[in-house]
């Protein structure tokens, strides 16, 4: 397994955490510089915390399966789940699967840290900057992922069978 393989699919992973422990944090009812209405309107702290914290967790859980492109799980089920443990992963799935998660997080990335910037949410004039520096690293996980994927299509053979 080539090394920038791993880097890339192990960064994947990682460049959810600042925007996720921003939402945490927002949740919480910390609100980062973000103007009162801004916390209103995401209904925070309360009901909207919920799909704060969903919404950090599932992207999370998202970007972990990356590591599967370049791992062992990401060829042979896990042993332990139900039905499917120790067969074959089908190869032509996951580069599917994955191509669309590669044009998902691309569009994703691209239009928030757009919306992002042509919004104004900020109550303090640092709260822009913060926003900046959690949702930047997001526009890193299409590219990358798109580079796993394509080892991984390469790796698996799967060239040939779709």
């Amino acid at each position: 397994m080539p090394r920038w393989a791993k880097w890339s699919a192990h960064t994947v992973a990682l460049v959810n955490i600042p925007s996720g422990v921003w939402r945490l944090g927002l949740a919480a009812g910390i609100p980062f510089g973000l103007a009162q209405s801004e916390m209103d309107a995401m209904k925070t702290p309360g009901w909207g915390s919920l799909y704060l914290v969903f919404l950090a967790v599932f992207s999370e859980a998202v970007a972990f399966l990356a590591l599967g492109l370049v791992q062992s799980w990401g060829e042979t089920w896990p042993r332990w789940i139900p039905f499917v443990g120790g067969k074959t992963v089908t190869a032509r799935k996951v580069v599917m699967v994955s191509s669309l998660g590669v044009l998902a997080t691309t569009i994703y990335a691209a239009l928030f840290v757009y919306t992002t910037f042509n919004a104004d949410m900020a109550g303090e004039p640092w709260a822009d900057w913060l926003i900046a520096v959690v949702y930047l690293p997001l526009l890193l996980w299409g590219p990358l992922l798109a580079a796993v994927t394509w080892h991984y299509h390469r790796r698996r053979g799967a060239a040939t069978s779709i």
